[in-house]
């Protein structure tokens, strides 16, 4: 086994010293860089508006903001929405406005994370340009700001790093003479710095940590093979936040794809899910609402199948029970699909919603007692089953007052075209209702 040199000490991590110092070393943002995208124009105009960059992590939202004031030579501070409060805003907004006529711009990273009070604290001094805020967060803005400051900002979304760019990034970190390790191009397999890149999942942070940790691991005398990678790289996470963006997107995926009636796209999802740490209660809960909201009555077996499935991994667990909701996944995709019942139900509760608390026909009521009886509880009821044909057709169901409604339509799908073939005539006999 050849081993590597070791690369020269540095107290910076490696992914620190490979921080961009210019924006043309920006990798995988070109949708904004490159010459006419919306920031580059910006730039070239020598305008810099208030910004919230969203991104996931390590794709260089704080990097960016650096350069940024850098290239339009504001003076630069930074906050950290984990640790700052209203008093370390207005400290800021204090050094700004000392500084005038020279534009500062603050920096916020994960601006999300800060309360609606703090937001607001920002509003005047964005509104009157005593500053320039860039804000970094990864959840969506349109959740985590409040409507008054993100009117006030431009939304730039930085792209997750593709494996082109994360290979390109990974070689710089390799061979640079200067900031990087400074070891040969081949210095490392291919299939290792692929592994890598792989592992970062988009990351370039991560994917620089990962860079060194196995280079470091190498020129120590750890094997790069299949159980030495697993040992330096370790099993490397999706991105998937259990409570922001990815998570919602992820589930949506998911619903669409059976929706769709594409079951490997809607098994590649859940996979999805299940590697980046979804826990698969909440998985199984919203794939059983899946079957009364998009098969619904086209397929009554799909609904017991969800609960047989959700039974089957409460008795076992993961990861053996989580081949039952895969199961059930299949099923739903497969299945007819059909949102009558969903929509009629709806249809429903808006109908109570606007005629209020209508009183139950007397002939509908309950009649357990003598004075209920006396009152006419119950009196003229007609029991259906014993009717011709098990159906009372002139009986009517609906309060007093109120025109019978047909909330559900079954679709020509499935169980429901027979289900539609006897509700038709049902209705007819009805009188049409």
């Amino acid at each position: 086994m050849t081993l590597l040199p070791a690369p020269e000490p540095d107290a910076a991590p490696l992914a620190e010293r490979m921080r961009p110092r210019r924006l043309d070393e920006v990798i995988g943002q070109d949708h904004l860089l490159a010459p006419g995208a919306p920031l580059a124009a910006l730039i070239e105009a020598g305008h810099l508006p208030s910004l919230v960059f969203w991104g996931p992590p390590g794709v260089g939202k704080t990097t960016l903001a650096r350069l940024l004031s850098t290239v339009t030579d504001a003076r630069f501070l930074t906050l950290s929405a984990v640790l700052a409060g209203v008093k370390d805003i207005r400290a800021a907004v204090d050094q700004a406005q000392a500084q005038l006529p020279r534009r500062t711009v603050l920096f916020i990273d994960e601006i999300h994370r800060f309360n609606k009070s703090q937001q607001d604290a920002l509003l005047p001094f964005v509104e009157s340009g005593a500053l320039t805020l860039i804000g970094a967060t990864t959840e969506n803005p349109s959740f985590e700001l409040n409507s008054a400051l993100l009117s006030r900002l431009r939304v730039m979304v930085l792209n997750a790093l593709d494996t082109e760019a994360l290979g390109a990034m990974l070689q710089r970190g390799l061979t640079d003479p200067e900031r990087g390790l400074g070891l040969p191009a081949d210095a490392l397999p291919a299939d290792v710095m692929r592994q890598i890149a792989e592992a970062a999942d988009g990351d370039g942070r991560r994917g620089l940590i990962l860079l060194e940790t196995v280079v470091a691991g190498q020129t120590a005398g750890v094997a790069l093979d299949d159980e030495g990678l697993q040992r330096l790289i370790g099993r490397g996470l999706r991105r998937f936040d259990k409570q922001g963006e990815q998570f919602y997107d992820q589930i949506s995926a998911l619903h669409k794809s059976v929706r769709g009636s594409d079951p490997d796209a809607a098994l590649y999802w859940l996979a999805r899910m299940l590697d980046g740490g979804c826990d698969p209660a909440y998985l199984i809960r919203r794939i059983t609402r899946m079957a009364s909201e998009d098969i619904g009555l086209a397929d009554p077996r799909a609904l017991p199948l969800c609960i047989a499935a959700w039974e089957a991994f409460d008795r076992q667990g993961s990861p053996e029970g989580e081949l039952a909701i895969a199961e059930a996944v299949v099923y739903l995709a497969c299945a007819p699909k059909s949102n009558a019942a969903y929509v009629a139900y709806k249809a429903a509760r808006k109908m109570v919603a606007e005629h209020g608390t209508a009183p139950v026909p007397m002939h509908l009521r309950n009649a357990p007692t003598r004075l209920m009886k006396s009152l006419g509880y119950g009196q003229g009821y007609q029991y259906d089953p014993d009717a011709e044909g098990g159906h009372a057709h002139e009986q009517t169901y609906w309060p007093e007052g109120m025109a019978p409604q047909a909330f559900y339509q079954p679709v020509n799908r499935g169980l429901e075209i027979r289900i539609g073939e006897k509700l038709a005539q049902l209705r007819a006999q009805r009188g049409g209702s």
